[in-house]
């Protein structure tokens, strides 16, 4: 006889298992929202950094772009461009991985660390 039968009630647990399921969507559906509102509220944020004791200051958008760049002209040498270039790298760089971070963590915080496909977390 398969488990859940009965000859009077039929297959018993149904409703409450549609029940079940129709919560796990919703929560599901929360989820979802919450972290929709979670990566808008990252994509907003401004993230910055400075290399070279200040002179090269790189600001990002939480949409990984860049948005400022600030060189002091104490930093412009021409006979060393390559400082330079490393300094404004350098500066980017540190810039997009804080709005990385800021991602991860909101990520995290909503899923408590859950592998999602497709999220990268």
């Amino acid at each position: 006889m398969a488990k859940g039968y009965s000859a009077r009630r039929g297959f018993t647990g149904g409703a409450g298992m549609m029940q079940q399921q129709a919560q796990m969507q919703q929560k599901i559906m929360k989820m979802q929202q919450d972290m929709a509102k979670a990566q808008e509220e990252v994509e907003q944020a401004q993230f910055t950094a400075s290399v070279g004791g200040g002179v090269v200051t790189a600001v990002v958008s939480g949409k990984k772009e860049l948005t400022s760049l600030t060189i002091k002209p104490d930093a412009v040498d021409p006979e060393d461009v390559e400082m330079l270039q490393d300094l404004v790298i350098s500066a980017v760089n540190e810039a997009l991985r804080q709005a990385d971070d800021a991602m991860s963590n909101s990520m995290n915080a909503l899923t408590g660390g859950l592998n999602i496909p497709g999220l990268g977390l």
